[in-house]
């Protein structure tokens, strides 16, 4: 009986002492964990709408703006991106998505401070390959620099500049719709981060 009590006490202290240990190592390494996640998921999108010459690292430097509240009530935020020449802010970049052909396309919106698109490029989506994927292409994507308004976010078939992929008609409305929510929010983003 003696030496099942010393077990468990000694199995109680280990299990503790590990776990301490373990809470220790996920608090201390969280900032770098989720630096390493954003400089590699959305890293390669923000370095493809922001315009060369900014000095800044944007992902250290992301700010974090309250934009409203979802249908719960729930404060909504975003993660904005700001590409800086001195102190000065020349650009941001923030993320969208909407819903494509299998599921959700999510997108990285580069703005100038004069709310013209500096770029878009496709971060993840589950498109059919060799169809809708094709949204990741340049022919593609490369349509949106320089757009502001929504006049000119629409497809071509609806007056509008973007020239959607033959075959792919939901996921090029699915990037389009992504870029689209981004355009609508670049107002209160701007109001919070210029």
């Amino acid at each position: 009986m003696r030496d099942l009590i010393r077990m468990v006490v000694v199995l109680t202290a280990i299990s503790g002492t590990s776990g301490l240990v373990l809470s220790y190592v996920n608090e201390a390494t969280r900032e770098p964990r989720e630096y390493q996640l954003l400089k590699y998921v959305k890293g390669p999108s923000l370095n493809a709408v922001l315009p060369e010459g900014y000095e800044n690292d944007p992902i250290t430097d992301k700010i974090v703006v309250a934009v409203g509240t979802d249908d719960k009530g729930k404060p909504v935020e975003k993660t904005v991106f700001p590409a800086k020449k001195g102190d000065e802010i020349i650009a941001l970049a923030y993320d969208a998505e909407a819903t494509g052909y299998h599921g959700t396309v999510s997108v990285m919106v580069g703005f100038a401070p004069d709310g013209r698109i500096t770029g878009m490029s496709v971060m993840t989506h589950t498109e059919t390959p060799g169809l809708g994927a094709r949204i990741t292409e340049s022919a593609f994507t490369d349509q949106f620099k320089g757009l502001e308004g929504p006049d000119q976010l629409k497809l071509s078939s609806e007056g509008g500049a973007i020239d959607g992929i033959s075959g792919a008609t939901i996921s090029s409305a699915a990037a389009l719709t992504a870029v689209k929510q981004a355009v609508e929010l670049f107002p209160k983003v701007k109001k919070e981060v210029l």
